[in-house]
Formats: structure tokens, C-alpha cells, sequence
């Protein structure tokens, strides 16, 4: 009997062990090491609180920035400060032998918020890359600024943190990077008519599509100078990075492919809001990005959104807490609270940290080659899982990602450095991880990862891309 009942046991355990699937290939305990740049260190801490300070003090006297006021006035209004915003590139370009080029589109709208038509101008400083000129950073940030009544061009209007920061962030990045040569062309935008309705950023894509510019990213900056919060909360250490899910010229046929197969989190912006949180970890700790799964806040909009109408890769940057009473408001006080976006409200060590992530990124980005233009995965009905992409000009090798469907980033990783454009992951099934490669140059820069297919594609053409 004793020897029956081991038999039987034997036997369950057997069935039991040839039952059991097969284990998952074993997870690196924590994510791949990436090493540091020097450049990138190096210009993080060239970024200065004090030139944001001068730049900022110099923006709010110019009293009003709003789109309708005065262009004729040397010292007043929005074409005063069109005007010294190109002058500060002009001195930038003079000190870096001529590497900048001031442009300043304009076109003339009318609209809900324009009762009489006018001139909306963004002023551009555009440094042309060295080896791959025709493929483009942009930092923007919009110049123009409001009270309450949003046509009101009169009264004062300070708009230090909306959008003087953005404004200062992206002439500082200027000041700073503009002494370094990069591969890929920066472009420093700041924009006008974001409150009378994103026409600077309109703008900014229609001169973009004229001008044949491959972007390949997009970091608005819109309300990154302010710490603490309608609430009292206060909140220095992190910076908020909205990025869309789908892309917005995504066609009814790329829609139903990225419904059956995946691709809601993995539009180029988001994975570019995954880069940048990944050089904030290593650069900037303890001060980090908090990715938030939206094109913008709730029911409002930036000049980011026309980017992604046109098919570029954007997302916008904004400080973890707002301060409402800052936002939109007549200058006042009423019942001991004060409202008005004054220079008192801006916090300049979280605005030099903001600008640095900013700095960091492009620096980053401009030095690394793209993106593959093209990523396909095959392994229906596979243990095994193939990644195919496209060859990239200056890319030494490639990285290949993965990661589990409802992870935020990718922990997993293979190098492939012989020249290869694909590579076999052994174990790996298709059906149970999302994939993506990014681009890396012999210096060890690496591009954003690519997620396969349209979804996630940085480059492919759309109707609306063409001029």
C-alpha cells in the first residue's frame, strides 16, 4: 500500500512538473546603467539664476506683452519685447561667431479674442547643426501675456510666470548652448498669441513645414517659474511633462491597428516625455519629472498642441503646482488676497532647475542621432520575438527595449553594435511585452526609444506636414 501511494505521488508531481510553463526570461534586478555625458553636466551648470532674474525683470517692464498692445512704443508693449527678445539673440549669435540666425515669422489673424485683425510675429534663433542640419530641436515659450478680459491691451499685464519664465527658459538656453556645436539644429521660439488663441504656435508649424524641417521634438514651456500652490503646497522638485497618447493626425486605419495591437501610451511625444525623465534622473536628482498621460491640463491648451496637429513631436513642461491667483488676473487686491502674475510669485532656483531639464534634453537630443525611421516586430505564434528597424547615418549601434504592456519605462534592454538592423529575443514572446529601439552615436548619445509602427513612429510623413 505504502508503495502505491508513492507511485500515485510520483506520478501527480510528474504530471504536475511537465504542466508548468516554461519561466519568463529573468528581469535585470534594476534598469540598464546609462552612462553620464560630460556635456550634458557641463551644461546643466552653466545655466545661471541670475540671467533668468535679468531676463524675467527685463520682460515684466516692458509693462504689457499682450498681442494687441503697442508695437510702436520702445518700451511699452509686445514689440518692445519682440524686439529686445531678438536683440539677446543678436548678442548671443555675435558671441558665438555668427551660429545663430534670427528669423520672425508673422502672419496676420483675426479671431474670438482679436476684434480687429493684427500681427502676430514669433522671433526664432536658429542654430543650424553641423551634420544633420535639416533635422530640428525646438524650445519654445510664448512671449505675450493678459490680464482678466482677454482683449484687454491696456492695462498692465506683468506675465512673469505666464509665460516670462518660458520666455527667460528658452533665451537662457540660448545663452547656453549657443557655445556649443551639435549635430541637429535647435530652434529657440518664442511665440506670440498664445492667449488670443495658440496662434504663435500655429505659426511656429506652418514656418516649419515651409522651411522642409524634419522635428523631431518639440518642449514647450508654458508656466515653469512658480513653486507653490493656490493650495500652500509647495512642490520644488518636480516639473510636470504632459504628452499625448495618440497622435493627432493618426488616420481611422493607424487608429484600429494601435487599438487591436497597442500604442496608446507609446506616441512619439510620450516616449519623448519618457526620455526626459530619464536625464532628470541622472542629471538633475533630486529634481525630477513627473510624466503626466495628457496632451495638457484639463480643458486647457498650449502652444504644443499645434505641433501635434501638424504631426511633430511635442510635449509641454509646467511646474508641479499652480498658483491660480497668478493666472489671467487683473492686478488687485480684494479682501487681503493679492491676484496678479507679478515677479514677487516666481521662485528662480525651481525656474534655473526647469531650465536646466530643458538644456539637458536638447543638448541631448541634438547630439544623438534620430530615431529609426522605420521599427517592425515579427513573432506571432513564437516564443521568440524579432525587432527590425531601419539604419540610422550616425548611429554606432542600436538599443533594443522592452518592457511589460502597463509599465511606465522600459527596464530591459539589448545592445546591438555589428551593424545589424534586427535582432532575435530569445524567450520573449511578442504577445507579452511592448518593444522599441533608439538610435546611439560612438559618443554614447542616445536617441528617444521608437515604438514600432505608426503609433510610435517620429518621422512618418502626413498630409498635414507637407507646406
Amino acid at each position: 500500500m505504502r508503495k502505491q501511494v508513492l507511485m500515485v505521488a510520483l506520478t501527480l508531481a510528474g504530471a504536475a512538473v511537465s504542466a508548468a510553463p516554461a519561466a519568463p526570461p529573468p528581469a535585470p534586478a534594476a534598469p540598464p546603467t546609462i552612462a553620464t555625458q560630460p556635456l550634458l553636466k557641463s551644461v546643466a551648470a552653466d545655466v545661471s539664476e541670475a540671467e533668468l532674474r535679468k531676463s524675467l525683470t527685463a520682460l515684466v517692464g516692458f509693462g504689457t506683452r499682450h498681442s494687441l498692445s503697442d508695437t510702436a512704443s520702445p518700451t511699452r508693449g509686445i514689440g518692445a519685447a519682440r524686439r529686445w527678445t531678438a536683440g539677446r539673440f543678436a548678442d548671443f549669435s555675435k558671441a558665438c561667431g555668427g551660429c545663430l540666425s534670427v528669423a520672425t515669422p508673422a502672419e496676420t489673424f483675426t479671431g474670438k479674442r482679436i476684434p480687429t485683425s493684427v500681427e502676430i510675429v514669433d522671433v526664432l534663433a536658429v542654430q543650424r547643426g553641423t551634420g544633420d542640419p535639416n533635422r530640428v530641436i525646438i524650445m519654445s515659450g510664448h512671449i505675450d501675456s493678459r490680464v482678466s478680459d482677454p482683449i484687454n491691451a491696456t492695462s498692465d499685464a506683468p506675465g512673469a510666470n505666464d509665460d516670462g519664465s518660458g520666455t527667460a527658459a528658452v533665451i537662457e538656453a540660448a545663452r547656453v548652448l549657443s557655445r556649443h556645436k551639435f549635430d541637429a539644429t535647435i530652434v529657440y521660439a518664442v511665440l506670440s498669441g498664445e492667449e488670443q488663441g495658440l496662434l504663435g504656435g500655429k505659426l511656429l508649424a506652418k514656418y516649419a513645414r515651409a522651411q522642409g524641417w524634419k522635428v523631431e521634438a518639440v518642449l514647450n514651456n508654458d508656466i515653469i517659474g512658480n513653486s507653490t500652490g493656490s493650495s500652500g503646497v509647495k512642490d520644488a522638485t518636480h516639473v510636470r511633462v504632459f504628452s499625448e497618447g495618440t497622435k493627432a493626425v493618426e488616420t481611422p486605419e493607424q487608429a484600429n491597428a494601435r487599438r487591436y495591437n497597442g500604442g496608446e501610451v507609446d506616441s512619439p511625444a510620450r516616449n519623448l516625455a519618457r526620455f526626459i525623465d530619464g536625464l532628470a534622473e541622472r542629471y538633475l536628482a533630486p529634481f525630477d519629472v513627473t510624466m503626466v498621460y495628457r496632451t495638457d491640463r484639463y480643458a486647457r491648451g498650449g502652444d504644443q498642441v499645434p505641433m501635434l496637429e501638424a504631426g511633430y513631436p511635442a510635449v509641454r513642461l509646467t511646474e508641479m503646482q499652480e498658483h491660480y491667483d497668478r493666472q489671467h488676473q487683473d492686478l488687485r487686491t480684494e479682501n487681503g488676497r493679492v491676484y496678479g502674475d507679478v515677479l514677487s510669485g516666481v521662485d528662480f532656483t525651481y525656474l534655473a532647475n526647469v531650465t536646466r531639464l530643458n538644456v539637458v534634453a536638447i543638448a541631448a537630443l541634438a547630439s544623438a542621432p534620430p530615431p529609426p525611421d522605420t521599427v517592425t516586430i515579427e513573432g506571432s505564434v513564437s516564443p521568440d520575438t524579432k525587432v527590425s528597424w531601419s539604419a540610422v547615418p550616425g548611429a554606432a549601434s542600436y538599443d533594443v527595449w522592452w518592457r511589460a504592456t502597463d509599465a511606465a519605462q522600459w527596464p530591459h534592454k539589448r545592445s546591438v553594435g555589428d551593424g545589424s538592423t534586427s535582432v532575435t529575443l530569445p524567450g520573449v514572446t511578442i504577445d507579452t511585452w511592448f518593444f522599441g529601439v533608439s538610435s546611439v552615436s560612438a559618443a554614447g548619445f542616445a536617441s528617444p526609444i521608437e515604438f514600432p509602427g505608426p503609433a510610435g513612429a517620429f518621422f512618418t510623413p502626413t498630409k498635414t506636414d507637407k507646406p
